[in-house]
């Protein structure tokens, strides 16, 4: 077992294959860096967590073996255009599931699917919610990709920097004073306890990142907006 995490080849691929809004060139990583992910997700299985005490450097490991691990599955079976494909136009349940459940990659020597480093991990130990705006599972609806690694040294000011860009990006996040309505990705719906939890309601969270001239109140309106299932691709 090893003690020390390089999160290196995870950064460099990330450069190369990520853009800065969020896309994937998942065609190239396929062709060229398929391997190279796959070899650093095996180094993973080696990691003794139980030596990695430091809280910054847990959360960066999680943060990125889940990207890694979403990122991997999509390469797997690429070209898709969504994780949430389709059977003669039917939504086919049973493989959206699966990409989330399935336990097929090991980290300190154990098993995890994505469900599980969110959920069993990262939700209850870390008590985080600006995880949300990091967790990208390959969908245009979710927070952009970051173009590099998390790193135990920064994370915590990475994580405050893909809250604020998420929350000001009016795809995700968006009000209207005049109507007194909220417009909030179904992260905050999905997630809205985790919110709830440090600022009182999912309306203050939010208007703590968008600034005091929204204004937004406990009392307006709040409109969930549709998530975009669609493949986070680079369009060729």
């Amino acid at each position: 077992m090893i003690n020390s995490i390089d999160f290196s080849t995870w950064d460099e691929l990330l450069q190369r294959y990520a853009d800065d809004f969020g896309r994937v060139n998942y065609r190239g990583w396929k062709a060229e860096g398929a391997d190279v992910l796959k070899a650093w997700l095996a180094t993973l299985a080696e990691v003794d967590l139980a030596a990695v005490t430091d809280a910054d450097a847990r959360l960066a490991l999680w943060l990125n073996a889940y990207n890694a691990i979403a990122i991997s599955q999509v390469l797997e079976v690429y070209p898709i255009a969504s994780i949430r494909p389709k059977v003669l136009g039917i939504p086919n349940w049973l493989a959206f599931l699966d990409f989330f459940t399935r336990s097929n990659s090991i980290i300190g020597g154990k098993k995890y699917s994505l469900n599980q480093i969110e959920h069993a991990i990262l939700r209850p130990d870390f008590a985080e919610p600006r995880i949300h705006f990091a967790l990208v599972c390959a969908a245009v609806g979710c927070p952009l990709l970051r173009r590099g690694a998390y790193f135990p040294e920064s994370v915590r000011a990475q994580l405050e920097a893909d809250a604020s860009r998420f929350i000001r990006n009016p795809d995700k996040v968006r009000y209207d004073a005049e109507k007194k309505t909220l417009y909030l990705s179904k992260i905050f719906d999905w997630y809205g306890d985790d919110f709830v939890k440090v600022a009182g309601s999912v309306a203050a969270y939010a208007g703590d990142y968008l600034g005091p001239e929204a204004a937004v109140s406990n009392e307006w309106a709040i409109v969930f907006l549709p998530y975009d299932w669609n493949l986070n691709q680079v369009e060729n």
